[in-house]
This record gives structure tokens, C-alpha cells and sequence, in this order.
């Protein structure tokens, strides 16, 4: 049954299509990741038994951060169900003719609308930069630990610079150990080779210390070398080992602030091979535009009554939601891959489907 929206204040009446909203978006999280869960967890009860995982790590470890991490991937998913269920529902009761005959405006429609995108951007905001990132690293821990082991435990040909024209390098570097083999460290100053210290091992003990054993000290003044060797000696470097083994799936791990300063240390380094750090960091940003971007479509696609009502209008907005989702993982590989930079790579998608939006938007019925 309608509404008589002309006896209606336009408070109520946010209030009413915020509620519907916020309902809507967050039974829709709640029906999936329940099945989610239901599934992952059939598929992964063998590897519990197994490796005697306990039920309070399953539980608090992993899937305490199972859901969160996969509620805020498919955030745009969410949005774009309730937008398009609830909307289409409306039409279809022509309570959407109701709302513009009694004089309210799309562009005021649309008002309560954004308010409640603003909400689901504030948490996607909060959820990918300071809540998932430690989540992840339990769920990951705990994957490593009971199901399958992917935590290297050596690295081999690590090469940075750990200071403004300081080189080293690490031949092979065991974390049982706490050791590395064929050690170098070179000092440059105006791209000239100052001073070279090599090591046939290096001991780390404690943050930024390392113990350098059997190692040979060679500076060099301009024509002339001078050359120290010893058995053992301690030293401060500006690296730890966990920087040896830093890969991209460590880049879910790290809180905004954390990522960005990474990312800034990594440049300083010269490292390259940092643009997954990078697609997460502006991935963090871009993300919740999206639920605006999804909102936009949503509307302009559902507020119109037409034949096929809920269903045509749900088949849409699944579609396009899809393919949003794959454009955002097909550009994402090409950062990789060095085919596209991080920024622009991150945020296409979301320019693409901006086009799309205000296209829609504009021939939406008013």
C-alpha cells in the first residue's frame, strides 16, 4: 500500500527511505556472508580437524575476520541490492509518482539517499584502514598455522637501499637462524663508491643491531684503499629481517597509516616492486566512493515503474555491479604488472562508472 507522501513531512520521509536503505544493505550482508560462511566452512572443517585447530581460533581468528574482510570487499555488491530492491519496490507501488507529484524534486529524493551512502562510505572507510588490516593478519596467521603454510622461511638475493646511498645486500638470509650469508654493504656519495664492508655472515639481534662476522672493511679515498678485516663486530643497519619478507599479500596487514609510511620507506629504498602496496592504499580511498557511484545508478536505474518491475531492474543492477567488480580485479592485475600506474589503475573504475551514473541520472524520470 502507498504512502500519502503530500501528508508526509520531508524529515519522515528521509527517514523512511534511510531506514529502508540501511535495512535493506544490511540483511543483504548478513543472508550472504551467513551462506558465505556456511560454505567456506564445509570446505574448510577437514583442514580443522586435521591440524586440531581450535574451535575458539576458528572462531575469533578466523572467522571474526573472515567477515568483516569480505563484507567490505563486496560493499559495492550490498549497496547496489538495496538500492535497486527497495527502489524498485517503491516504483512498482508507485510510490516514487507519489514523492514527485506532492512537489519533492529527484534531486531532493536523492538527498536521503546519499545520506545513507555517506554512512556506508564512513564505515568502508573505517573498516579497510584500521580494522581489517590487524583482522587479516590473524586470519592470515591462522590459515598459516592450520590449513595451508605459506610463510617463507628464507630469503634469498634481498637488496636494498637502507639509507640515502647505502646498498646492502643479502645473499641468502634464514629466519631459523636469524642469519645471513654473503653479506655487502656499499656507501656512495655523489655516485662514487666510498667504502665496501663484506661479510661471509650477518647475525640480526635486536631492532636495526646486526652482528657482522669474519667481515672485510674497505674505504677508499680517491686513488688510495685502506683495508680492515676482523672476526666480529656489531653494527646498526636501518632494516629488520621481517622488511626481507614483505609480499604482497602483507599489504591487507597494514593499517592506512602504516601502508603509507611503508610505501614512503619502500621509495626511499629504491624498491620497485610495490604496486600492490599501492593498489591497496588507493583502493582504501576509492572503495567508498563506490557506494555512492552504486547509489547513483541504483536509483536512476530503479526509480522509473516499468514491465518486469523488481526483477528486471535486480538482473541490471547485478550485471553492472559485476562487471564493476571485475574491472576493478582486471585493473588492479595490470598495475601489477606494470602496465598501468597504481592511482590510475584504482581509480578507472570508478570514473568509468561515474560516466555511467550521470548518464543515468540524467534520463531518469523526474
Amino acid at each position: 500500500m502507498a504512502f500519502n507522501y503530500r501528508k508526509l513531512g520531508l524529515k519522515r520521509l528521509d527517514t523512511y527511505i534511510i531506514g529502508k536503505f540501511l535495512g535493506t544493505y544490511f540483511y543483504s550482508i548478513i543472508l550472504i556472508i551467513s551462506i558465505s560462511v556456511v560454505f567456506d566452512l564445509t570446505e574448510k572443517l577437514d583442514n580443522f580437524f586435521d591440524s586440531k585447530a581450535p574451535l575458539n581460533a576458528i572462531i575469533f581468528d578466523y572467522y571474526f575476520s573472515f567477515i568483516p574482510f569480505y563484507m567490505n570487499m563486496f560493499s559495492p555488491l550490498f549497496t547496489f541490492i538495496a538500492v535497486i530492491f527497495f527502489t524498485s519496490k517503491m516504483a512498482t507501488n508507485t510510490e516514487i509518482i507519489a514523492i514527485l507529484a506532492s512537489g519533492v524534486s529527484f534531486n531532493r529524493l536523492m538527498r536521503p539517499y546519499f545520506i545513507s551512502a555517506s554512512i556506508i562510505a564512513l564505515l568502508a572507510l573505517i573498516l579497510g584502514g584500521f580494522i581489517i588490516p590487524p583482522a587479516s593478519a590473524k586470519m592470515i596467521d591462522f590459515q598459516d598455522k592450520y590449513i595451508k603454510k605459506t610463510k617463507s622461511m628464507n630469503a634469498r638475493n634481498v637488496q636494498m637501499e637502507v639509507e640515502k646511498g647505502v646498498i646492502m645486500y643479502i645473499e641468502r638470509y634464514e629466519v631459523s637462524e636469524n642469519k645471513g650469508y654473503r653479506f655487502s654493504l656499499e656507501k656512495f656519495e655523489d655516485k662514487m663508491l666510498v667504502s665496501r664492508l663484506t661479510a661471509e655472515t650477518v647475525v640480526y639481534d635486536s631492532l636495526n643491531h646486526w652482528r657482522i662476522e669474519n667481515y672485510l672493511q674497505r674505504n677508499f679515498n680517491g686513488m688510495r684503499e685502506s683495508i680492515t678485516k676482523g672476526v666480529s663486530k656489531d653494527t646498526v643497519i636501518n632494516v629488520i629481517p621481517r622488511d626481507f619478507f614483505i609480499t604482497s599479500k602483507e599489504s591487507v596487514q597494514l593499517n592506512n597509516i602504516e601502508l603509507s609510511n611503508y610505501i614512503d620507506r619502500q621509495n626511499s629504498r629504491g624498491v620497485g616492486s610495490i604496486q600492490a602496496f599501492k593498489d591497496e592504499y588507493y583502493k582504501r580511498y576509492s572503495m567508498p566512493l563506490a557506494a555512492f557511484i552504486m547509489t547513483l545508478i541504483g536509483v536512476s536505474l530503479s526509480s522509473r515503474k516499468v514491465r518486469g518491475g523488481m526483477g528486471l531492474h535486480l538482473g541490471i543492477g547485478l550485471a553492472l555491479s559485476s562487471i564493476y567488480i571485475l574491472s576493478t580485479t582486471l585493473s588492479t592485475t595490470l598495475s601489477v604488472n606494470g602496465i598501468l600506474s597504481p592511482f590510475l589503475a584504482v581509480w578507472m573504475p570508478n570514473l568509468v562508472f561515474i560516466l555511467v551514473g550521470m548518464y543515468l541520472y540524467k534520463t531518469a524520470p523526474k
